[in-house]
């Protein structure tokens, strides 16, 4: 009875999570549609200007109005939505082959390497990460590249301690002694033993990770540290648009706002599910 108690636990369990891993990949979906399929949905370039239709309410020639500077807002939530995932997904990716060499290093290692690297993450990991991200934000100014730096550097360090953990409990498995013994390389075991049994966890937070990627981009933008205008970015949208909420030009800031939403609710959701499917499989 136990024991299929504990099956029904784990099918119903595994249903949830699929359930996750599919309304979350759906969302994404939608998003990424959108992104590709930007210049075919819109008329209006992102950067094109209409002089005569500053501030334009929703309909007719701008399905969703125009800003302040004449721009059409749904153009340019819909390009936006390429540079804001292209920058989260390139910028977590980073982190997670960055942090992983790390942690892969320091795990195997151990010793005085594992004693400096982890006091480096130390100082890395003291501060806020947001707070993080806009010193070095500030310090190396705006553009694409700084930004999947300053993004990858501050997320980096979790993702080493991640891979250093596993790393430290999969060195000490029997078949990796086994590989040892048979003359295989530290670099062999390394790579083809090692790596690979410690990177579960990492494919389950890196989705995560590409929403908080993504709000981290929106408010360096917000506050004026992450891409310039006129460049379509949905924080840098949403903080010109603040001021027109108070005076009912919802337009402007809301649209952008929902996107980012969603596309955050889809990573979070894709990785939740994988998070649940994780813990149904240990269990």
């Amino acid at each position: 009875m136990a024991a299929t108690a504990r099956v029904r636990e784990t099918g119903g369990e595994g249903r949830f999570a699929s359930s996750l891993i599919r309304v979350g990949s759906a969302l994404l979906i939608l998003v990424v549609a959108a992104a590709l399929l930007a210049p075919l949905l819109s008329s209006w370039g992102p950067e094109e200007i209409d002089s005569a239709a500053s501030l334009a309410a929703p309909g007719g020639a701008h399905l969703l109005g125009t800003d302040l500077n004449g721009m059409d807002v749904w153009s340019r939530v819909l390009h936006a939505a390429r540079l804001d995932l292209g920058i989260a997904v390139a910028a977590v990716a980073l982190a997670v082959v960055a942090g992983s060499l790390v942690g892969l290093v320091a795990g195997y290692r151990g010793g005085w390497i594992d004693d400096v690297l982890m006091r480096v993450l130390d100082v890395f990991q003291a501060f806020p990460t947001f707070i993080l991200a806009l010193a070095v934000a500030a310090l190396l100014g705006s553009g694409t590249v700084n930004l999947i730096a300053v993004i990858a550097l501050v997320n980096a360090p979790a993702y080493a301690r991640l891979v250093r953990a596993e790393v430290r409990s999969v060195r000490e498995l029997p078949f990796i002694e086994a590989s040892r013994t048979s003359g295989s390389s530290s670099w062999v075991v390394l790579w083809r033993h090692v790596l690979p049994n410690s990177l579960t966890p990492v494919r389950v937070i890196a989705p995560l990770n590409c929403g908080w990627a993504m709000l981290t981009l929106a408010g360096l933008s917000f506050l004026g540290l992450g891409v310039p205008v006129p460049t379509a970015e949905w924080g840098a949208m949403i903080s010109l648009g603040t001021g027109d909420v108070v005076a009912g030009r919802w337009w402007t800031s809301v649209p952008p706002g929902l996107f980012l939403l969603i596309s955050v609710l889809g990573f979070s959701l894709l990785g939740e599910g994988l998070q649940e499917r994780a813990d149904s499989t240990r269990r």
